[in-house]
């Protein structure tokens, strides 16, 4: 019987500086959580342990499913690197900020590790390095606004964490010295940020499946985002599968871009997130790209009819885990 160790670091009891900001992410950390452990648990022969703590418990009673917590005090790197070592697989949905999901894979190691290489999660762990490694592949990026031709003085301008997860501290400021300021706060108390023009139009993301010379467009997905009064840019959900891949004319050029990314981080493996904004006279441009599951796995098996996770093992050269071969 095989065995896989998944951990969703907020849900499996991991920490972050701002609790409201773990308040806002749990929902949809355990969202991912469910989603990903119901696809697993339709694996025969694939026993499944599932890191739990005092805020959150196990979904459901499985035979093939076991809650395990850390020890009092347990750093979470330490308590994913110990699970790990008793497990074949290592499953870990983590947002990159401070390094954390690229820590995760060092004390998992490359042959357990469920998902992008360590030079993908480095470089998809900074926006900034992102933008530039896709940049110099001739993605179309917000760098591309940057020459005043391009993005005349009224533009808006966006401020965000260099390493953040989803729209923690986005701020979009009408003017570039508004931005330029923000910034210059933000390093000045030393905190990771970055600023960029702010790319108008309508909000998507592509989910895909990576591997090895091999990228497969899941879905295009609409995101539901808003700027409040203040600036504050607020994450309030996706509509998965929400672009017809067969009839909407743009599903061409996001699946040409979807190859594009994966050429410009040729170490992405298993499932990957792309947000991008389309412009209207640009078409697609990559604001980030997420190297791990992301708020749009949640339904997509489903809707797809496909197992993912199952998939996404198989893409790992792993076929014993799927078909219970010794």
């Amino acid at each position: 019987m095989r065995s896989i160790f998944v951990h969703e670091y907020l849900s499996g009891g991991g920490e972050m500086a701002c609790e409201a900001e773990a308040a806002e992410l749990l929902p949809m950390g355990l969202a991912m959580r469910d989603a990903l452990l119901a696809d697993l648990l339709r694996i025969p022969d694939l026993n499944v342990t599932c890191a739990v703590s005092a805020r959150a418990g196990l979904p459901l009673a499985h035979p093939r499913l076991t809650a395990t917590t850390a020890h009092a005090g347990e750093p979470a790197v330490a308590f994913v690197q110990r699970q790990a070592r008793a497990h074949e697989l290592a499953w870990i949905v983590a947002p990159e900020s401070d390094g954390l999901l690229l820590a995760m894979h060092e004390a998992v190691g490359a042959p357990g590790w469920v998902g992008c290489d360590a030079a993908s999660l480095r470089t998809a762990s900074s926006k900034t390095a992102t933008l530039l490694a896709l940049r110099a592949c001739g993605v179309p990026t917000p760098m591309d606004f940057m020459v005043a031709s391009v993005a005349p003085a009224g533009w808006r301008w966006i401020v965000k964490p260099d390493d953040g997860a989803g729209a923690m501290a986005t701020r979009v400021h009408a003017a570039r010295d508004d931005a330029a300021a923000d910034l210059a706060r933000r390093q000045a108390a030393g905190l990771s940020a970055t600023a960029e023009p702010f790319v108008e139009g309508e909000a998507l993301s592509i989910s895909m499946l990576a591997g090895p010379g091999f990228v497969q467009p899941l879905a295009f997905n609409e995101q539901q985002i808003v700027i409040d009064g203040g600036g504050q840019l607020r994450y309030l959900g996706v509509r998965p599968n929400a672009i017809d891949r067969r009839t909407d004319p743009r599903a061409t050029r996001l699946h040409t871009l979807a190859l594009d990314v994966q050429r410009a981080l040729p170490g992405l493996r298993g499932f990957v997130g792309i947000d991008l904004v389309w412009h209207a006279e640009r078409g697609p441009v990559v604001i980030e790209v997420n190297p791990r599951l992301t708020c749009a796995y949640v339904s997509l098996s489903a809707t797809l009819g496909r197992n993912l996770a199952e998939e996404i093992l198989l893409l790992h050269g792993l076929p014993e885990v799927v078909d219970g071969a010794p």
